[in-house]
């Protein structure tokens, strides 16, 4: 059974038309782009990338959140390089991630503490956890 909220503390809402061919906007306007399917030659960027971009932005949020309450500093030069794959499951299709972390200056034993915590607490992380394939590699 599905982890319910224990409180909403936001809600993104976006308005999306012509799937892979087609728009999607906000409701505050702050994101409004075109859409392309993946390894075509359309404008648009894809909703891999999407998640790619979403995932990796909320992990490098997790990491901090759990960097604070280890009292650790987190490196302000902080970055991950997304990889969201795409491909046929048995009947379907489905997505796999691998992400690489950079923790600069950041002793390895501490900064693998961190990533397996932050794996822990991330939305994203717990929203996949079980479901697809994350492998994340410390940098």
């Amino acid at each position: 059974m599905p982890t319910a909220l224990e409180k909403v503390l936001y809600t993104a809402r976006a308005r999306t038309t012509g799937g892979r061919d087609g728009a999607s906007r906000t409701d505050d306007g702050r994101l409004d782009i075109r859409l392309s399917p993946p390894g075509t030659a359309g404008t648009g960027t894809n909703p891999e990338q999407l998640f790619a971009a979403g995932y990796s932005a909320c992990f490098i949020g997790a990491l901090r959140a759990v960097g604070g309450a280890m009292k650790l500093t987190i490196p302000a030069d902080v970055a991950i390089d997304a990889e969201v794959d795409l491909g046929p499951t048995p009947g379907a299709y489905g997505i796999a991630v691998r992400m690489t972390v950079y923790l600069p200056g950041m002793p390895r034993e501490q900064a693998q503490a961190l990533v397996d915590a932050a794996h822990r607490v991330c939305p994203y992380s717990n929203a996949t956890r079980g479901n697809i394939t994350v492998d994340l590699t410390l940098a």
